[in-house]
């Protein structure tokens, strides 16, 4: 029973850190540092990208008119291909698609070997101050400018694809966060807070469900009983997290700017510092 109710507690912090600019990576190993989830260091690396299948559900649920493309179109005078799918949102997906592809292809070659450079608290932390440091920096010049992109059918091909180069950033360096490189990627380039926080979710769709593919391919999928329920409450319970947050981040948003997350980033690195190093700090003196 503890260990269904430790995989709630993650499915919560999942849920919640997962689309808030903040560092998932970051908060799992904090969370697991002080509560650990009783399992296999196969099945936790499994687990902790598998339950994100949860959030992304969460955003295909909110998002499902936005989404999906195959709507018959009742324009007489338009025919053939698009007279069955949305062009808005068959345009959106190849955007979608084309800024994946920097982090697709460095995942599935060196995913193993980038977690194991840099999946460690020394490099979570640092990711997390510098990225606080950038959302800080480029709201106060924000400030001064409106967006130039104010609505996801403005965004073209080369902003999808620099936008992509950042997620390529949180997929090489934990405790960057997905969510926060690719808005901070977007507010660098002009892209209004709402819509870079929009098109950040729908980047989240191919990458998290080939992430995760990815691990279950890995892991295999001989999964006791105990194992399948515990992966099944953490996604269950991300799912509902995630709903709940995502409609508050992005009420939060059109009146509010990121820079208290950029400042909570900064505070949360130099507590994982001080938690995983202070200690030794000390000891030299």
């Amino acid at each position: 029973m503890l260990l269904y109710l430790k995989a709630i507690l993650f499915g919560i912090v999942e849920g919640i850190t997962e689309w808030l600019p903040i560092s998932s990576t970051g908060h799992m190993i904090l969370l697991n540092e002080f509560v650990k989830l009783d399992v296999s260091k196969d099945f936790y690396s499994m687990f902790q990208v598998v339950i994100q299948l949860g959030a992304i559900l969460a955003v295909v649920v909110i998002y499902w008119n936005q989404i999906w493309p195959f709507k018959k179109n009742r324009n007489p005078m338009v025919t053939g291909f698009f007279k069955y799918v949305d062009r808005d949102i068959f345009d959106l997906w190849l955007k979608i698609i084309f800024a994946c592809i920097p982090a697709a292809i460095v995942g599935v070659l060196f995913d193993d070997v980038f977690e194991a450079l840099f999946y460690n608290p020394l490099c979570v932390a640092i990711a997390l101050i510098v990225f606080g440091v950038g959302f800080i920096i480029i709201e106060n010049r924000n400030a001064k400018q409106r967006p130039k992109i104010n609505s996801l059918r403005a965004i073209n091909g080369k902003t999808a694809f620099l936008i992509g180069m950042f997620q390529l950033i949180a997929a090489i360096f934990p405790g960057t966060s997905r969510s926060g490189a690719t808005i901070l990627g977007g507010l660098m380039l002009g892209v209004s807070r709402t819509v870079a926080a929009e098109f950040t979710f729908f980047l989240a769709i191919p990458v998290m469900f080939g992430a995760s593919l990815l691990k279950l391919v890995k892991f295999g999928l001989a999964f006791t009983m105990q194992q399948a329920l515990v992966l099944i409450i953490g996604m269950v319970v991300a799912f509902v997290a995630s709903i709940l947050i995502i409609k508050f981040l992005m009420n939060y948003i059109k009146k509010h700017n990121f820079k208290v997350f950029g400042w909570y980033r900064i505070v949360l690195g130099a507590l994982v510092l001080i938690y995983f190093f202070g200690p030794k700090l000390i000891a030299l003196f």
